[in-house]
């Protein structure tokens, strides 16, 4: 009798992780952090957790960082910073959101390690012939600002082009933690 409960015990155990498994590959992606781009926030070689499972474009907020396809062969990290119908702009290195100061305090840090200006002023429409953020769109930047390839540069990004939100940067291991 007492063997019968064991095997019972270790095939729901064995049962439960398999389950474990198939649902994090469906609902998680694990990313590795290319480039500059998105220093300080991010290093090179940084691997990151992605939470795929968005129910629609409602979970995805301004200044989450996020992993979306930006060609068929490859997927940029880069944060949120305009929504759709939002207006963009930035001035004295001061990022203004429909016409309102945004504070951005995860590239305070960073600010006091560079000399001038972090992000060059530009309005929406100056970088991409829009005033406002198209429907079912993103801006997004990375924060390196002196050294991202982002929305300044490629324009928008369709959010259905989002794999997702980045969870939590899982190695190396002294820089684990969440993603800002």
């Amino acid at each position: 009798m007492k063997k019968t409960k064991h095997w019972k015990w270790l095939l729901s155990l064995g049962g439960i992780l398999l389950v474990f498994f198939f649902a994090r590959e469906l609902m998680f992606a694990d990313y590795r952090v290319e480039g500059q781009s998105m220093e300080p926030t991010l290093q090179d070689g940084n691997f990151l957790m992605v939470n795929k499972f968005m129910d629609d474009a409602s979970s995805i907020q301004r200044f989450d960082v996020i992993v979306f396809h930006a060609t068929e062969d490859e997927d940029y990290v880069k944060r949120v910073i305009g929504m759709p119908g939002d207006t963009i702009e930035v001035h004295n290195d001061k990022l203004f959101v429909n016409g309102v100061y945004r504070p951005e305090h995860y590239l305070e840090n960073y600010r006091d390690k560079v000399d001038g200006q972090l992000t060059k002023d530009f309005t929406l429409e100056e970088v991409t012939d829009r005033a406002a953020v198209p429907e079912d769109k993103l801006f997004v930047m990375g924060d390196n600002r002196r050294d991202s390839l982002d929305s300044r540069s490629f324009g928008f990004i369709p959010i259905e082009k989002v794999v997702g939100k980045v969870d939590a940067r899982f190695w190396p291991m002294s820089a684990a933690g969440i993603g800002e």
